[in-house]
C-alpha cells in the first residue's frame, strides 16, 4: 500500500540527514510521484507552497507556480470562505486529494514547517506583515507589486528580508519579459546616446458615483480583511469589485499599481535602481466626494541626479493620450517606446544593435515564476529583487505625497527623507489598526 502522507522536500531532507553511516535502513513505501517517476518531480527537488490570498490573481500566481511542475500546493489562505471552498475544490481536482488545507489567518499558513516558500496576493495595505512573518519563519516569498502601502513599510520588508537571507520575488513581471529587457539593455548601453528624458503613460484610476454599504457577507472575515487599515464600513465596491485599488487607505491607485511596473523598468533602464530622484513635483485629481480617492489622473515629474527627468502621467485632464499604456526614452540620439504589445525605436536601426559581450548585460528571465523557483533551490538573486522593488515603488509613493500635498518635495535617496518637509515625512509611514504592527 503506498504511503499517504505528502512527502515535502523539507521532511525527505530531513529523512536523508537522519540516516547515519552504517545504520540499518529497513525500507518503505512510498508514491512513486515522490520519486520522480510519472512525469513528476522527486520530492527532494519539489517546492512545496502556500498561497496567502487566492482572489482572482492570487489564482492565476498559483497557476503559474503549478504550471513549472516542480511546485506543490498544500495549503492556502483567504478571509473569503468562498475563495477557499473554491480554490481548495481546484486544487482536489489536481491532486485527487483533499488534503490541502485552508486559513482564513495567514499567521497559521506561516507558522507551518513543511512548506519553503509562501505567495502573496493581497490588497497593498496587506503586503508588509504576512512579507515579514513569513521571512522570520524562513520561507521564500513572492509577492505581488507594489512592494508596500508606504515607504517605510517597503524599507522595513527590505530589512528584514536581508536579515533572514531569504529569496523574494516581485511581482514586476516585466522583470521577466524581452521586450522589457531589450529595451533597457539599449538604452542602459548607450544607444539612444545620453539619455535625458523618460515619459510614460499609464491609466488613470476610477472615480465612483453611487457607492452604497451592505451587511458583510456570510463567510467573509471582514475585520480580518481591513486588518491594519483604519475600520470602515463594508462596501461590496470596497472588497469585492477590485475597488480598494482606488482607496487609499488600502493601496495608492494607479500611481502605485501600474507606476510599479513602468517606473520599475524605467530605473532599470537608467541604472537608478539602487537610488532615487531627487525631487518630485506634480498635479493630480482627487475625487471630491465617494469611497474611492486616490487620484484619477495626474501629471508628475521627477528628477535625478543623473540629469534624467521622469514624467509620468495618465490621460486625462492635464495630457491627452501620447502612448498606448507604456514607456518612452528619449536620448540625444533618438527614442525607443516598449509597452506589453512590442517595442518601436527611431531610428529603427536602433533595434537590429547587437550588445558587445563587454557591454552591459542585465538579469534575464523568461519566465517570472520559474525563475523564483531555480532561485529558491540556487540560492541566487531573483529577477525582481525586494530592494529594486522597494526603490521603484518609492517613487510613485513621492508622487502620491507631492501631489496630494500640493507642493514640490526634495527627496535624499541615500537617508531616504523628504528634506525640510516635516509634513511631507510623516507621510512616509502610517499608523496601523490595533493590533496590528511592524
Amino acid at each position: 500500500m503506498e504511503e499517504r502522507a505528502v512527502i515535502t522536500r523539507r521532511r525527505f531532507m530531513k529523512k536523508a540527514a537522519g540516516v547515519t553511516a552504517g545504520a540499518i535502513v529497513f525500507p518503505y513505501i512510498v508514491a512513486s510521484s515522490a520519486l520522480g517517476k510519472a512525469g513528476s518531480v522527486a520530492a527532494s527537488n519539489r517546492i512545496v507552497m502556500g498561497c496567502i490570498g487566492v482572489g482572482g490573481r492570487g489564482t492565476s500566481i498559483m497557476r503559474s507556480f503549478l504550471a513549472t511542475g516542480e511546485v506543490q500546493i498544500i495549503c492556502i489562505c483567504d478571509v473569503d470562505a468562498n475563495r477557499r471552498i473554491k480554490v481548495k475544490d481546484l486544487l482536489a481536482n489536481k491532486y485527487n486529494s483533499t488534503d490541502c488545507a485552508a486559513y482564513s489567518d495567514f499567521r497559521k499558513l506561516v507558522a507551518r514547517d513543511d512548506i519553503d516558500a509562501v505567495s502573496i496576493a493581497t490588497p497593498d495595505h496587506w503586503h508588509a506583515l504576512p512579507a515579514i512573518a513569513a521571512a522570520k519563519a524562513g520561507k521564500a516569498i513572492y509577492c505581488e507589486k507594489p512592494l508596500g502601502l508606504t515607504i517605510d513599510q517597503g524599507r522595513k520588508m527590505v530589512e528584514v528580508v536581508h536579515r533572514y537571507g531569504v529569496v523574494f520575488q516581485t511581482g514586476t513581471q516585466h522583470r521577466s519579459d524581452q521586450r522589457f529587457h531589450r529595451a533597457c539593455e539599449l538604452v542602459r548601453n548607450g544607444r539612444l546616446g545620453k539619455l535625458h528624458t523618460i515619459e510614460v503613460e499609464i491609466p488613470g484610476s476610477m472615480s465612483l458615483d453611487g457607492f452604497y454599504f451592505e451587511p458583510v457577507p456570510e463567510g467573509l472575515d471582514y475585520d480580518m480583511w481591513l486588518g491594519p487599515a483604519p475600520e470602515a464600513p463594508y462596501s461590496p465596491k470596497r472588497v469585492h469589485s477590485f475597488g480598494w485599488r482606488w482607496i487609499l487607505d488600502h493601496a495608492g491607485g494607479c500611481v502605485t499599481d501600474w507606476g510599479a511596473h513602468h517606473i520599475d523598468i524605467a530605473q532599470w533602464a537608467m541604472g537608478t535602481t539602487h537610488t532615487g530622484p531627487v525631487e518630485v513635483h506634480g498635479k493630480g485629481v482627487f475625487p471630491k466626494d465617494g469611497l474611492f480617492n486616490a487620484a484619477v489622473h495626474w501629471r508628475y515629474e521627477c528628477k535625478y541626479n543623473n540629469g534624467v527627468t521622469v514624467v509620468c502621467f495618465a490621460r486625462g485632464e492635464f495630457v491627452p493620450s501620447q502612448y498606448p499604456n507604456g514607456i518612452k526614452f528619449i536620448g540625444q540620439k533618438g527614442w525607443l517606446f516598449v509597452n506589453n504589445s512590442g517595442i518601436n525605436a527611431s531610428p529603427r536601426s536602433i533595434l537590429k544593435e547587437e550588445i558587445g559581450p563587454d557591454e552591459v548585460h542585465l538579469y534575464k528571465s523568461s519566465d517570472h515564476a520559474r525563475n523564483f523557483i531555480d532561485c529558491i533551490k540556487t540560492k541566487k538573486p531573483t529577477a525582481a529583487p525586494i530592494e529594486q522593488a522597494h526603490r521603484s515603488v518609492t517613487v510613485c509613493h513621492l508622487a502620491n505625497i507631492a501631489m496630494r500635498l500640493g507642493r514640490r518635495i526634495r527627496w535624499d535617496p541615500t537617508a531616504e527623507k523628504i528634506i525640510g518637509d516635516d509634513q511631507a515625512n510623516r507621510m512616509l509611514s502610517r499608523s496601523m489598526r490595533s493590533p496590528w504592527h511592524l
